[in-house]
């Protein structure tokens, strides 16, 4: 599963959010911010994982999760083009009704 996919989901765009808030946070202490079991957050959190969005350690019985930057970087950085692409395409439909208005006006006259 890519980032995206695992970040479609309400409750693990919520974990990301509160590890992102915290920095580093056990699966107990994640666990602890929702109303669901411990096993439906521990399925999320390797959702999460396998996706690259989050990193894991293992510190004796704890297992302790933050934020993959570089993982995150690459959705920023996918997110920023698509929002240059946009944005050029509206500054281009700009130009064109400009140019619309301004022929417009020359006709009324």
């Amino acid at each position: 599963m890519n980032a995206f996919a695992a970040l479609a989901d309400d409750t693990r765009r919520e974990i990301v959010r509160l590890v992102a808030k915290n920095g580093e946070l056990t699966s107990t202490e994640i666990g602890q911010n929702f109303k669901i079991t411990p096993p439906a957050i521990s399925h999320h959190l390797k959702v999460l994982k396998s996706a690259k969005v989050l990193n894991m350690k293992k510190e004796a019985q704890k297992r302790i999760y933050s934020l993959n930057g570089s993982s995150i970087n690459e959705m920023e950085d996918w997110i920023l083009d698509i929002i240059d692409l946009w944005n050029r395409r509206l500054d281009k439909l700009d130009r064109y009704v400009m140019k619309i208005k301004k022929e417009r006006a020359r006709v009324k006259k």
